[in-house]
């Protein structure tokens, strides 16, 4: 029989690190029957933790980071014959939040550097129906928030966070989702701080945290409990997922420095092929390199798919990037004319992919990686 070697062995592109303390934590919620949303010490706990860890006066837990979207909409009264602008290169959750709310999506194209939204471009975007911009964190790096608030503050607009994948990241020394009105983060499976599901919402605006609060648990009423002050929703985080996410914050800094270390590891590795964009470190940014995204250009633009499936062949895995917000079926010609054509995240979106990145990632299978990448693209260009 054929031994194993490490080449035959699939390296996937992350899965999370579950520490000791989760099934300590866990059982223990077990153990006191605290398994909802509505009782359990590790809700509060993990809200407490979490606004510590970014900084926030308030954090307020959801059930995932679409709700968590969702809800900070609705708290900021976002609703039917409203506009709001969102970077058009995101997960589509973003734009389905605003969607929920009855609110129109308006996609911003972005800078190819980052993926992240071009400020210069929102202004032409803005009309009399506009009232929010949603910035997207894209794969951990943070947006330039200066321009962003102060096109905000020179048409009143609000200013939505949406650093689903960007814990602990920073703008100018600054955490993220402390910056706008409000911020949402997500802790999914993949998330550098991760619950499997599970959401937060962050803001400094202590009416905007309780409206938060009641939205995300069915507005419930004050003097008769059961006669509700408006339509709720029930997206609270369960005191076992809460558990969870306690465990797992204790471990965060560790995640992030080795998400860094990878990120150094690969810059260094990959440096000089000159096909490829990589990503970047602004010097207003500290980034904490969710995924590491790499973009085809020159000679192997339009043969990202091909490159992946190289890359497949020799057991690495790969994800191709996010598909902007103006080319989504769902929203199928609600986005006609130049303003919407958004042609950086179009390229990225037809160009971009992700490689083996998770925390538990060995230098050895960087390597083996690395090596991959650049055999495939000799496969694919020759």
């Amino acid at each position: 029989m054929k031994k194993m070697t490490d080449y035959d062995k699939y390296i996937p592109v992350a899965k999370p690190i579950i520490y000791e303390k989760v099934r300590e934590y866990v059982c223990k919620a077990i153990d006191e029957k605290a398994l909802s949303g509505t009782f359990g010490n590790y809700i509060d706990k993990f809200e407490q933790k979490f606004s510590e860890f970014v900084k926030s006066d308030f954090a307020i837990s959801t059930t995932n980071g679409t709700n968590a979207l969702h809800t900070a909409l609705v708290a900021l009264n976002i609703g039917k014959g409203d506009e709001v602008l969102v970077q058009s290169l995101t997960n589509m959750a973003t734009a389905f939040a605003v969607s929920y709310t009855g609110a129109k999506v308006i996609p911003v194209d972005s800078y190819l550097k980052t993926g992240n939204i071009n400020p210069k471009l929102i202004e032409n975007l803005i009309s009399k129906k506009t009232k929010a911009i949603i910035v997207v964190h894209l794969f951990g790096h943070p947006v330039d928030m200066d321009m962003i608030v102060s096109v905000a503050k020179k048409h009143n607009l609000l200013i939505i966070e949406d650093c689903a994948e960007a814990h602990g990241a920073k703008y100018k020394g600054k955490n993220l989702g402390t910056i706008g009105d409000i911020g949402c983060y997500s802790f999914y499976a993949n998330k550098i701080l991760s619950t499997g599901e599970g959401g937060m919402v962050v803001t400094n605006n202590e009416n905007l945290a309780m409206r938060c609060r009641s939205i995300k648990n069915l507005q419930y009423g004050t003097e008769n409990r059961f006669n509700h002050s408006g339509i709720g929703f029930n997206y609270r985080m369960s005191n076992i997922t809460a558990a969870i996410g306690c465990a797992q914050l204790e471990n965060i800094d560790y995640v992030i420095k080795r998400k860094r270390y990878i990120a150094n590891m690969y810059n260094i590795l990959l440096k000089g092929i000159k096909n490829l964009i990589l990503p970047v470190e602004e010097n207003y940014a500290f980034n904490v390199y969710w995924v590491y995204h790499i973009i085809c250009k020159d000679n192997l633009t339009g043969k990202r798919n091909a490159l992946m499936e190289k890359l497949n062949y020799y057991k690495i895995q790969t994800r191709e990037s996010f598909w902007p917000i103006n080319r989504q079926d769902a929203y199928k010609n609600q986005f006609i004319g130049k303003d919407f054509n958004c042609p950086v995240a179009n390229f990225i979106g037809e160009n971009g992919f992700y490689i083996p990145s998770g925390p538990d990632i060995s230098d050895k299978e960087i390597n083996r990686t690395v090596k991959a990448i650049k055999l495939s693209i000799q496969d694919v260009i020759t």
